[in-house]
């Protein structure tokens, strides 16, 4: 088998990490239009993640986030999202670098995307098998709309990056 000296697949997960970029800085600047609500989860001790002690304490390997109604000071950067949030009435301040997502769902319109973190991209790079995404659509949500989740129906699409590698 040829070797793909262009690697299109990390061209495409940068592509699809710009649409996240995207589409949460347009809800920094505009708001959530309509029904729409993100669903955002992540390796909680990646590189660049800045949690608080407690948070990294009861999310010790991944975290999911909802941006629906109580959310603040959303700050998207080239390479991050920053964004308040509140955890038990307790305000925190949450950085997670677009590095760390490992999946990015909006229920509104059925529409998800899946990532291989970094280090499991560097693993396959370096030959060795990189960790299968999970099969689930996400895990449970952490953020207090908790009551207020609807979960993923059986028709939802997910995108996942490891279909166009090879094998």
């Amino acid at each position: 088998m040829a070797t793909d000296h262009i690697r299109y697949d990390v061209l495409a997960r940068d592509a699809l990490r710009g649409v996240l970029r995207r589409v949460l800085a347009d809800a920094a600047e505009h708001g959530l239009p309509g029904d729409h609500h993100f669903f955002i989860t992540f390796t909680s001790t990646a590189e660049g993640v800045k949690l608080s002690p407690r948070l990294l304490a009861q999310y010790p390997e991944e975290m999911t986030v909802i941006l629906q109604h109580q959310f603040w000071d959303l700050v998207v950067t080239e390479d991050r999202f920053e964004v308040g949030l509140s955890f038990g009435g307790i305000p925190e301040r949450l950085v997670v670098p677009f590095s760390a997502i490992k999946s990015f769902f909006d229920p509104s319109v059925q529409f998800g995307l899946q990532f291989e973190t970094t280090d499991a991209a560097a693993t396959a790079e370096e030959g060795e098998a990189a960790p299968a995404p999970a099969t689930s659509a996400l895990p449970s949500p952490v953020a207090e709309e908790k009551d207020e989740v609807e979960k993923p129906a059986e028709g939802a699409e997910v995108v996942r990056l490891d279909r166009f590698r090879k094998k």
